[in-house]
This record gives structure tokens, C-alpha cells and sequence, in this order.
């Protein structure tokens, strides 16, 4: 099991920034991608961004050019640093990872932190 924990949400205004940490304990060896969703009040959980343990980034285009994923592997900790935030980025964000190997089919989340981006 993955035990994942998020932090850094909260409330900002339009043009602000803000940077959410997500830290993995547990069976972290078989982590291969960590990354970020988000949900929207009435709307389907979607991609944000994610990374591999090589680096590899992923982005949602809503996103591209304004937030940016990193990772501490020594730290099992993914960041995701979110600028130029609008208001239609109010979600709560969950903290994502996923396994390689014998663990591929493995699938973990965190419990979400709310991000409120006030216009």
C-alpha cells in the first residue's frame, strides 16, 4: 500500500499562486508515475499533470505554460506549482500515483486539498 498526503491548498485570488506537496509513504518502490487531478463541483475527475520517475511531464492543456509538476524522488514528494490562477481552477486537487512492474496495476490517491481561486 501507498499512503499519500497532500498540502498547500487554500484560497487565493485571480493571478495568484499557489503550491501544492503530495508525500508517499508505504511501498513506495513500486511508484512509477505520481501526478495531479482535479474535480470540479459537478464535473468528472480530470488530469492536471503527472511525471515519471525518469522526469517525463505530462500536462493538461488548460494548464500548460501556468502550473508545473516536480518531484523529489529521495523524498517520495511531488509538487505541483500553480500560477496565473483563474477562477475556473477551483477544484479539489488529488495527489495520484501509479505502479511499474509487478506493481503496475497498482493506483493510489490521496484524500484531495481544496484549492478556491476567488475572481
Amino acid at each position: 500500500q501507498v499512503h499519500l498526503v497532500e498540502s498547500g491548498g487554500g484560497l487565493v485570488q485571480a493571478g495568484g499562486s499557489l503550491r501544492l506537496s503530495c508525500a508517499a509513504s508505504g511501498r513506495t518502490f513500486g511508484i512509477d508515475a505520481m501526478g495531479w487531478y482535479r474535480q470540479a463541483p459537478g464535473k468528472q475527475r480530470e488530469l492536471v499533470a503527472t511525471i515519471t520517475s525518469g522526469g517525463t511531464t505530462n500536462y493538461a492543456d488548460a494548464v500548460k505554460g501556468r502550473f508545473t509538476i516536480s518531484r523529489d524522488n529521495t523524498k517520495n514528494t511531488v509538487y505541483l506549482q500553480m500560477n496565473s490562477l483563474k477562477p475556473e481552477d477551483t477544484a479539489v486537487y488529488y495527489c495520484n500515483t501509479k505502479g511499474v512492474g509487478i506493481f503496475r496495476d497498482d493506483e493510489f490517491w490521496g484524500q484531495g486539498t481544496l484549492v478556491t481561486v476567488s475572481s
